[in-house]
């Protein structure tokens, strides 16, 4: 049912439960798993000093894409990482209905019962609302 599979990275272990429940969910289809990382830009124009300083970011992330990538990969399933400059959960939104994606699969963070609305504004919360595909939080 799900081929391929956008996994929004951080670079943190908690991507590691993302990845492992995106494997079980693609891993009889032999599918694909995408991974993308959002530098988050602070304006929508950049000038010449602001692009050369956010380049430097997205180099960055690229090199631990690939590390990630390189620690995570291997057998059948396909894996390729992206790093895109925006904003991180419309970004993330958009690039899913770009790809074509057939689910997103993120990590999240327990919501706090005694302060359920402070979790509201969290990327995972934006992500699962706005996105057209299914979405699933990994806790």
């Amino acid at each position: 049912m799900f081929r391929k599979i956008l996994i929004p990275v951080d670079f943190t272990s908690k991507n590691e439960r993302a990845f492992a429940a995106a494997r079980e969910i693609v891993h009889s289809a032999e599918g694909e798993i995408v991974l993308v990382h959002v530098v988050e830009s602070l304006e929508d124009e950049l000038d010449d000093d602001l692009r050369g300083f956010y380049r430097k970011l997205e180099q960055r992330a690229g090199r631990r894409m690939e590390e990630t990538i390189g620690r995570l990969g291997g057998g059948t399933l396909a894996l390729r990482g992206e790093v895109i400059l925006g904003h991180r959960a419309r970004t993330i939104v958009e690039f899913a209905a770009k790809e074509g994606v057939d689910a997103i699969v993120l990590s999240s963070h327990r919501v706090d019962p005694d302060k359920p609305g402070s979790d509201w504004m969290t990327i995972s919360y934006k992500v699962a609302i706005l996105a057209r595909c299914p979405v699933l939080l990994v806790k």
